[in-house]
């Protein structure tokens, strides 16, 4: 019957008694699988991770070009790695740099960010992972 009209005979399923089968042309099947694949793949939305470093001296100018890359960032929906970075003598006066980054990191979350992964301490950087806000509608 499917070669009288033209089309492919596939089989649904195999297991079932009697094997269930359908008739369709089997090209044109696979060709709306790969459409609907396609629109699929070019609605689906990839974030990327930036990263944004900060070193303990930083100067409050520096911090407000930083502050806005990170709103830049946030507003095309990207996750932001903020980290603060000790070298040599800075290492002995942790507390300091740490106070700036969490002065940093409240201004971030002023924002409409919010806090993915909580600071971590990793040798001489500290580590703080932000993602942006639920979007308001």
């Amino acid at each position: 019957m499917a070669d009288s009209e033209g089309l492919d005979l596939i089989e649904i399923s195999p297991n079932a008694k009697p094997p269930v089968v359908k008739m369709m042309d089997y090209g044109k099947f696979k060709y709306q699988i790969q459409k609907k694949a396609a629109e699929a793949k070019k609605k689906q939305v990839v974030i990327d991770v930036k990263e944004v470093k900060f070193r303990p001296n930083i100067e409050k100018h520096d911090t407000e070009v930083k502050l806005k890359n990170i709103a830049k960032f946030l507003e095309q929906g990207d996750k932001v790695k903020l980290l603060m970075q000790f070298r040599g003598r800075e290492m002995a006066h942790k507390e300091i740099g740490l106070g700036k980054f969490n002065e940093i990191v409240k201004m971030v979350l002023e924002m409409g960010a919010i806090i993915e992964s909580p600071s971590k301490m990793m040798g001489n950087r500290v580590i703080v992972m932000v993602s942006p806000g639920k979007k308001k509608v």
